[in-house]
Parts: structure tokens; sequence; C-alpha cells
């Protein structure tokens, strides 16, 4: 585990109206609860988009036709960063609210406590953690409750 304090540019894109949306501070305080002990140094965007451009982004990079909660794209992805090129990059999140505000209704958990289970969540993709299978989800969902109970968060998967 990396000790000491970590070096973070979090950029927030609201590419859709703020209003109801959680504030640029708060995300940067999820990623960085995310990213703490684990990494000295990062740079990652967020932005926050409607139905129609998370279905897009959806459907051209999983092949799947809907909008879903969060994407991750980590910079290390083949078609990232050029070969020798070390940046503090981890990657970008893509957020969609309106499928965020209709699970967490769904769901019946707090709106906040939902986005900010979902930042720590695409951070840890950015990271390389999956959830491909069942040991893998297992892992990554039982550091997803550290790390939110870490911030007063209650268990996300808890029924």
């Amino acid at each position: 585990m990396t000790q000491g304090p970590v070096r973070l540019d979090v950029t927030v894109n609201y590419a859709m109206p703020r209003k109801g949306l959680p504030a640029a501070t708060s995300f940067r305080k999820w990623v960085a609860a995310a990213l703490a002990g684990r990494i000295r140094e990062a740079d990652l965007a967020i932005r926050l988009v409607d139905s129609k451009e998370g279905r897009a982004l959806n459907r051209h990079y999983r092949g799947r036709d809907y909008a879903t909660n969060v994407l991750s794209f980590p910079a290390d992805l083949p078609e990232g960063l050029p070969e020798g090129v070390r940046l503090p990059l981890l990657g970008d999140l893509v957020i969609c609210p309106p499928v965020v505000a209709r699970e967490a209704r769904e769901q019946k958990k707090a709106l906040n406590d939902h986005y900010a289970h979902l930042t720590v969540h695409g951070v840890l993709h950015l990271l390389g953690w999956d959830h491909e299978d069942e040991r893998e989800a297992e892992c990554m969902e039982q550091l997803e409750r550290e790390i939110l109970a870490g911030l007063g968060i209650a268990d996300p998967y808890r029924e």
C-alpha cells in the first residue's frame, strides 16, 4: 500500500443541467477515498451525461444498447496513451445521472450514497479491478464496502 498524500487532479464535466447533481467537490472526495493508499498521483476526468449520450457510449464501447450507470475508460487501454508515455493519467469515468437516480429510487438508496458507490466502483475499474467472475466480484465488492464505510456510507450490497 502507498503511504502519504495523493496528488489528485479530477476534472468534472457536466454535459447536462447540474441541478440535483453532486458538486465536483463530492466527486473529488469519493475519488480520493477510492485511491487512498493505492497510488500517489492520479489525473482523471468524470463526465456526467444524459441517457442519450450514455446509451451511445455504452453501445459503441461495450456493444450494449442501453444507458448504464457508470463506464470506466482506463488510460492504459491499447488505444490509450502512446507507448512509453508515463503520466499520472488514470482514465475517464462517464456517469449517467438519469440511470443513477432511477437505480437509487428502485433500490431505496440515498442518491448521494449511490453516486459515491458508483464513483468508487468506476475508479476501482480504472485501477484494474473487475467483477467478471464470482471471486473477483466478491473481492471488488468487499473493497467497495470498506472504502464506502470510511466515508460513512452503508454497505451498498446489503439487501
